[in-house]
């Protein structure tokens, strides 16, 4: 790794995007932790396990491909098993994870998952990934309401520094933000502590019917909901890595880990995206590094996961959303254009998109698999009937 390719942009990207990934759903793996009965100290060693796991996979993956390939924990997943876990006890949680996260390997052995994302048209991969970030590009701009002084200060900040020095935008986005939440009271730093949890190891129990029940639909959505946008991702950004062997790594690392509280461990999307961006480096072969960034903070993430939440609540949430919208902005108005540029690949584009961007949930899977599995049928009946 030169130091002259880890530039500060890059290595900033990476903090973002471990930012924007525990922001976003750290709170709702607490939820899901303690709806299963597991104590304040157990969910801070899962969170510890967490990001031990999701730094290892990031960083080896990363470094091996010469690629940006991040990792992250499956939110659709936490949020499923959030509103599942009541009266299951820990130690059939354990089981569910254990269950899943073998299924999820099952298939990247028999190269099932590969084969499905092969027949995706590249056009509708970016579509979905378009309307998988669109509401976080949204919020860079919806919080101006209630936060005029830090969102207009941080806009304007991105705005004068894209124009002028393109590469430090985000920099300059971020330590103005910064700036203002601190100079107004809005960083709240009274209870915020660092200390390190070690992970506890929980015995599985095997349950049928909580097996069938909650482990089964949660290996769907975190495949479907998951790794399926992940891919994608990558692939819209111009990373064709191979799919079978990553599913393989991810899943066997994460059903290592399932007994101290290590749910998943998936291919990253929205997050992945700000690795993936020219943001992160000007050269595409270099924004890797931007993902090996992420992999250390991660794991310094794990080693303090006890502290995860007060630094969570320290920052202001508008502040957070706010860096992250614009640091999507160039990926979300690429991923348009490659979704959009072919005429005769429209209109199935635009259906992935808005299906996508509708956040709709049908049987426990999010809008993603469904903008991908209603543009698909479009794009094959619309292609037979314009071709014929």
């Amino acid at each position: 790794m030169r130091a002259s390719y880890l530039t500060f942009p890059t290595v900033l990207s990476g903090f973002v995007a471990v930012l924007v990934g525990y922001a976003s759903s750290a709170a709702i793996i607490w939820q899901a932790a303690a709806a299963a009965g597991a104590t304040p100290s157990q969910i801070a060693g899962w969170m510890t396990a967490l990001g031990i796991g999701m730094g290892v996979s990031t960083l080896a993956l990363s470094w091996w491909y010469k690629a940006p390939v991040l990792t992250a924990w499956s939110t659709p997943g936490a949020a499923l098993l959030a509103t599942s876990l009541q009266g299951v006890t820990l130690s059939e949680t354990i089981g569910i994870f254990i269950f899943a996260n073998a299924l999820i390997l099952v298939c990247g052995v028999s190269g099932l998952f590969a084969r499905l994302m092969k027949i995706i048209p590249h056009s509708l991969a970016a579509a979905m990934l378009a309307g998988v970030l669109l509401r976080f590009g949204l919020q860079a701009f919806s919080n101006i309401e209630g936060h005029l002084l830090l969102c207009g200060s941080m806009l304007l900040a991105w705005l004068l520094t894209k124009a002028f020095a393109p590469r430090y935008a985000i920099v300059a986005t971020l330590l103005v933000g910064g700036a203002v939440a601190a100079l107004s009271g809005d960083v709240v730093t009274e209870k915020l502590t660092f200390s390190v949890v070690m992970p506890e190891f929980i015995a599985p129990t095997f349950n049928v019917t909580t097996l069938i029940s909650i482990g089964l639909p949660f290996f769907l959505v975190t495949m479907a909901s998951q790794n399926a946008p992940g891919f994608a991702t990558m692939k819209a950004s111009g990373y064709p890595v191979a799919v079978s062997p990553l599913i393989v790594f991810t899943g066997g690392l994460a059903l290592l880990l399932s007994p101290f509280g290590v749910y998943s461990i998936c291919i990253a999307a929205i997050t992945a995206a700000i690795c993936q961006s020219p943001d992160a480096h000007p050269d595409a072969s270099k924004r890797w590094l931007a993902a090996a960034a992420a992999g250390v903070f991660y794991l310094l993430a794990g080693i303090f996961g006890g502290s995860i939440s007060g630094l969570m609540a320290a920052l202001p949430l508008s502040w957070i959303q706010t860096l992250a919208g614009l640091a999507l902005l160039g990926t979300i108005g690429g991923s348009l254009h490659q979704a959009l540029h072919n005429e005769n690949e429209r209109d199935a584009a635009i259906v992935t998109f808005l299906l996508t961007a509708s956040g709709v949930t049908l049987a426990g899977i999010g809008s993603a698999f469904w903008g991908l599995i209603a543009g698909g049928v479009c794009y094959a009946l619309l292609s037979r009937t314009r071709g014929a």
